[in-house]
């Protein structure tokens, strides 16, 4: 077989991707739906496709002068979970999560953005990597970067604790065919709530507990398309979502700057933005 149609992992370029080291900036968006790709790139500079293999589509440009990729994942832990794997490969070190996710609190509103700063890993892709007590911690830096965003774009926003399943149907507590309902699917979304968790989605916890293995930098938000309490449903703010990751990634790179002028190895507080 020749090498270029190999499934070696370390190929440069990357088997389910299709980009390599030359094609993606160092900090990459992952939204699900490839369909949001083009949404994203809407508020960037300029863009230019890089990739679009399966699910996988990548586009890479600048947002304020700033460098910025975006590639869809697809639904799930596991195809997420191979976008993170393959974008390492060639370079990327900074991933953000860029999604839609149920709100299980009262007071969180359709079109609201909810900002992950952990996960429950009900999902089983991270299962596959480390022991199911490790924690799906989002990076600090991206977290106070995409609150930063938020507050400038004037965008409601709430923080905390995210759950990742690994169905959208029986796995989130709805019924599935023919109303077949999931062991313990009648108490999931009230122990949840009770828990202080704020939504449901399907990806965060696996690219959160992969780059937290790896040593790189990752963070997750999500429209609320759906408030399981209040039972509304509307397909909006995404637009809003993708707005402030883009701009996170802007306010990133100027963390990182600030870290090399200051000498310092991670952006605290004292550090200013400005």
């Amino acid at each position: 077989m020749p090498a270029d149609d190999s499934e070696d992992p370390n190929a440069e370029r990357q088997y389910h991707i299709e980009v390599g080291p030359e094609d993606v900036a160092s900090s990459v968006l992952l939204p699900g739906n490839p369909e949001r790709v083009g949404k994203i790139t809407g508020f960037w500079d300029e863009s230019e496709e890089k990739g679009h293999h399966r699910e996988y589509r990548t586009l890479t440009g600048r947002y304020d002068e700033v460098p910025i990729s975006v590639t869809s994942t697809g639904i799930g832990g596991p195809s997420a979970a191979i976008a993170v794997e393959e974008l390492a490969r060639v370079g990327a070190d900074t991933f953000i999560r860029v999604g839609s996710c149920g709100a299980i609190q009262e007071g969180m509103a359709v079109g609201d953005l909810v900002i992950t700063t952990g996960a429950v890993r009900q999902e089983g892709t991270s299962d596959e990597y480390v022991r199911e007590d490790y924690p799906a911690s989002a990076d600090y830096e991206v977290v106070c970067a995409l609150v930063a965003a938020a507050e400038r774009l004037g965008y409601d926003y709430h923080t905390g604790i995210t759950m990742s399943a690994d169905s959208f149907y029986a796995g989130q507590g709805r019924p599935g065919f023919e109303g077949f309902e999931a062991a313990g699917s009648d108490d999931l979304v009230e122990d949840l709530r009770e828990a202080n968790v704020k939504n449901i989605e399907m990806e965060a916890g696996a690219i959160l507990t992969i780059a937290n293995v790896y040593g790189l930098r990752a963070g997750a938000i999500c429209s609320v398309y759906a408030n399981r309490i209040t039972g509304e449903f509307r397909t909006e703010g995404e637009h809003r979502a993708s707005e402030t990751a883009s701009l996170a990634v802007k306010l990133l790179a100027r963390m990182d700057e600030v870290k090399a002028e200051a000498g310092a190895e991670r952006w605290h507080a004292g550090l200013s933005l400005d």
